[in-house]
């Protein structure tokens, strides 16, 4: 695939970039492997100066920005401004909370001292995919660089302005050259980076696919990795639920990102008694929304990243419906330029039907009738995806039940899953392991270091 800013509203390529050489690259590692004797020596307060710079840029430039995420990958205007307002809210939170997480933890023994240090790794790669080109890269970013560590960037093929953007952040907002480099290079140069020893851990978020190539090179050699793979997140929805609310919040979830999120709700697993209402008013709302120009104010669906995801989505929905699942509203490609897709809804879905357990990544959400709430919570589980759910219910019982027993790594009660700084973000299973954000994320790629001084 080229390096290349191809409009997916138009089809047209806009801007096409060379690839980094071997050369480049290998004077990339150099620049990162000094950088990092720099920030790893820095005051906790001097790397929070620098994401406090970075959210300041942000904030001041937002509207250009946006426009870049818009141009590259389809996404709203609006959905892009708040990407990017987003971003300066990752940085200040680790520039507000970073000494705290890096603090010494004593622990009592028989020692004059004992304690756990934490300190940065080194250079990290981050191999970071389309959908959010900002967001993904610096919930990333802000933690590993408020601890000191540095990173290389290889982003998806199809947004290298937002990825060449954020370079040109961190050198402005003060952090040294090389704490932060994007490489333009393909997927089939990643192994040899991520084998280069000057690289100490990997972060992906990606395919399921993407995901095993690069937890298969890590494990050899025996480099930590963090993976937030792909999600099929299951969305509960019971008798005693806020049916508008749970409808409200059901395609907003569905169509976020024009239904290209990973943590988004995908399949939709309604009780038998509130079925039938929660079915047509979902697809009622689905079938009005403004499918469009993205960088319209009144649009609220633009089109899909690539021809080949469209692609892909299309397939995926026309194999489901041979197999027997029902095309309620929706669900089709759009004639004319650019890669538009009508959002649509998909019931009486079969256990053969690529909907009933595949991730849809666009757009259609899978709905399914569940008798009892045994049924709808092995409903829920039968992916082999474990990123996060959501479930909307007045039931305390049922919601203990929700977090105890659905094997995702989030539970939202009646609202929709939304990573948040604060709190640690993550799958199971197919969806990946390791954490982003919070302590937890920051503390994924540090030494955490046993110091002990003798009584």
């Amino acid at each position: 695939m080229a390096i290349a800013t191809i409009n997916p509203a138009t089809g047209e390529t806009e801007r096409v970039f060379d690839a980094h050489t071997a050369a480049d690259i290998d004077a990339a590692l150099a620049q990162a492997e000094a950088a990092f004797a720099v920030t790893r020596r820095a005051a906790v307060s001097e790397r929070a100066g620098w994401l406090r710079g970075a959210a300041e840029i942000l904030r001041t430039e937002k509207n250009a920005l946006a426009a870049i995420l818009t141009t590259e990958m389809g996404k709203t205007l609006k959905s892009a401004v708040a990407e990017v307002e987003k971003c300066a809210w990752v940085c200040d939170f680790y520039a507000e909370n970073a000494e705290a997480y890096l603090a010494d933890r004593a622990i009592p023994t028989e020692a004059a001292r004992s304690f756990v240090r934490y300190l940065p790794i080194g250079p990290v790669l981050a191999v970071m995919p389309w959908n959010f080109p900002l967001w993904q890269v610096f919930r990333f970013a802000a933690p590993a660089i408020a601890a000191g560590n540095v990173g290389v960037l290889k982003h998806a093929s199809n947004v290298p302005q937002s990825a060449l953007a954020m370079e040109d952040i961190w050198l402005r907002a003060g952090a040294p050259k090389g704490a932060f480099q994007t490489l333009l290079i393909g997927g089939g140069a990643v192994e040899g980076v991520l084998t280069d020893p000057r690289i100490r851990a990997a972060t992906l978020t990606g395919s399921e696919c993407a995901g095993r190539a690069v937890g298969e090179t890590a494990g050899r050699e025996l480099k930590k990795v963090v993976l937030e793979l792909g999600g099929a997140d299951a969305f509960i929805v019971t008798p005693s639920a806020d049916l508008d609310l749970a409808v409200e919040k059901a395609v907003q979830s569905r169509t976020l990102n024009n239904g290209q999120s990973c943590i988004s709700a995908k399949r939709f697993i309604v009780h038998a008694d509130v079925y039938d209402a929660f079915r047509d008013a979902f697809a009622a709302k689905l079938g009005a929304l403004k499918v469009g120009d993205p960088m319209a104010d009144d649009t609220e669906i633009g089109p899909l990243a690539t021809e080949a995801i469209r692609a892909e989505l299309a397939q995926q929905v026309e194999d489901s419906v041979a197999a027997g699942a029902a095309r309620v509203v929706g669900a089709e490609m759009i004639d004319g330029p650019g890669w538009f897709y009508r959002p649509g809804l998909l019931d009486a879905i079969p256990e053969s039907a690529p909907a009933y357990a595949e991730e849809l990544f666009g757009p259609v959400a899978s709905l399914f009738k569940a008798g009892s709430f045994d049924e709808a919570i092995a409903i829920a589980n039968a992916t082999p995806f474990g990123l996060s759910s959501a479930i909307f219910t007045d039931d305390e019982a049922e919601i203990e039940r929700a977090f105890n027993e659905l094997d995702a790594g989030g539970t939202f009660v009646n609202a929709f899953t939304a990573s948040d700084p604060r709190l640690p973000f993550g799958g199971v299973k197919a969806s990946g392991h390791g954490r982003e954000l919070a302590a937890e994320g920051m503390r994924e790629f540090l030494n955490v270091k046993t110091c002990v001084v003798a009584g």
